[in-house]
């Protein structure tokens, strides 16, 4: 049991050489990409939120 899980993980370790980490300049730019849009979104559907809610509002 304990040499599959040993095997595994020295697999696990060889596989990681062979990935291509981003670059620290491209994960700061994607980083920022998905807190602006996050933003942008949360944003986004608030305002609907808000205009769904003054509609249902008027309408009842």
């Amino acid at each position: 049991m304990f040499a599959k899980i040993f095997k595994f993980f020295k697999e696990v370790k060889q596989e990681m050489k062979y990935v291509s980490w981003p670059s620290k300049a491209d994960l700061k730019e994607g980083t920022t990409v998905v807190i602006i849009m996050s933003i942008i979104m949360g944003v986004f559907l608030s305002l609907v939120d808000f205009g769904f809610n003054v509609l249902i509002g008027a309408i009842l």
